[in-house]
């Protein structure tokens, strides 16, 4: 049995994304498609629209065969981080022979190269990339201006577009653990990765949560865009405390604590602190913390890995550990054939309570991260999923 991983979030499932995994059952060659998903939690620093368990079985209604989750110590990161993290647990699956993503451009001999200019060891790229962080520029970005300043053959599309960044770091995670996973860039249709405008069928992720927030939803647009099992959610959807539960966990938390924080530095913890007193409201605080140096993407990840209690030495420490494989869902049908596959992995299958409680270090602590982001966040939503939980999901017949 050959996977074809995916690396998503699926907040929320939209046509794009089916798209994505018809291509994927078409053209990998591959028989069944392995999902790694983002929990509760996202990589802007938000909580995701359903929850983990909700967003698997929409994943598994429209073709996704079963689907993990991404720990949330890599779920709440940047791009490197989210990326490895990633790359780390399909890397020790042998049934995983390929990973498709979605890509503005490029193809996968483009990707490679892009990857390896951005391994690159030399003092020049390395003096440079130095030299490039010194005004507060971030890592990938400065990494990334190194390595076109001295690749003039590489396509600066490859370095620069979101969907595309992504893909170089898969690239380069596959790369630095010699892995033998083929990358399968699939080109995006309709609405680019930060498009807020809503289109006839294919609009971006972000322009569909950012309608769902109008007060009157557009009924109509919703209907073009998302499968039918995940409208029918969409409607149903509510607002949650949760931008408020940031703001008050971070005022309550001793400066020295949220400096610790995966994404804080530069004595940003202060600098969030301060704003926040002064402007005691979500977005009215971070239009005034975000700068040039400073993104709205992650000073919203501070805010939530504050609230989670992620700090950048443990996230450092499951990165170079052996985790686990947390199965959400899995297609009904074939279900025990690929646990049974995924049980070949060198990592510990997570389909029952015992098998979490059975983790030992590292993997321990990891998971107990899971736990507690899937307990605030039934608080915030008023769910009640408990993180022992595996669903087996019938797909619907085709019509």
């Amino acid at each position: 049995m050959k996977f074809c991983a995916v690396i998503c979030e699926y907040n929320p499932f939209h046509n794009g994304h089916l798209y994505q995994l018809n291509k994927i059952r078409e053209e990998s060659g591959c028989d069944k498609i392995l999902c790694v998903m983002s929990g509760n939690f996202t990589q802007r620093g938000e909580a995701a629209l359903f929850s983990k368990y909700e967003r698997a079985k929409h994943a598994v209604e429209n073709g996704a065969d079963v689907v993990l989750e991404l720990p949330t110590a890599f779920a709440v990161a940047p791009a490197e981080i989210f990326a490895e993290g990633a790359i780390s647990l399909i890397s020790q699956i042998p049934a995983v022979t390929t990973l498709a993503f979605g890509c503005e451009s490029g193809d996968k001999e483009q990707f490679l190269a892009a990857a390896k200019a951005t391994l690159s060891e030399s003092k020049e790229f390395k003096a440079l990339m130095k030299e490039n962080m010194k005004d507060g520029t971030s890592f990938v970005k400065a990494r990334t201006d190194a390595a076109l300043a001295l690749n003039s053959d590489i396509d600066e599309a490859m370095l620069k577009n979101p969907n595309n960044i992504l893909g170089v770091e898969y690239c380069r995670a596959l790369l630095s653990k010699s892995s033998a996973i083929e990358p399968m860039p699939i080109p995006r249709v309709g609405g680019g990765y930060s498009d807020t405008s809503i289109l006839a069928d294919f609009s971006s992720a972000t322009a569909l949560r950012g309608a769902l927030l109008l007060e009157k939803r557009p009924k109509k647009a919703f209907k073009r865009n998302l499968p039918k099992n995940v409208y029918d959610d969409i409607m149903k959807w509510q607002p949650n405390s949760f931008e408020t539960a940031t703001l008050t966990a971070l005022l309550s938390a001793p400066a020295a604590q949220v400096a610790e924080c995966t994404d804080c530095s530069e004595g940003l913890e202060n600098r969030l602190q301060a704003m926040t007193r002064s402007n005691p409201e979500y977005h009215a605080m971070l239009k005034k913390a975000v700068s040039k140096r400073y993104t709205l993407s992650r000073l919203k990840r501070i805010l939530c890995e504050n609230l989670l209690n992620l700090k950048l030495k443990s996230v450092k420490e499951f990165l170079s550990s052996p985790l686990y494989l947390n199965v959400l869902a899995a297609e009904k049908t074939d279900g025990e054939n690929i646990l049974s596959e995924l049980s070949q992995s060198a990592l510990p299958l997570l389909v029952r309570k015992s098998d979490a409680l059975a983790l030992k270090k590292s993997a321990l602590a990891s998971f107990e991260t899971d736990a507690l982001a899937n307990d605030l966040y039934n608080v915030l939503t008023g769910n009640s999923y408990h993180e022992y939980e595996t669903l087996f999901v019938e797909r619907p017949a085709k019509k």
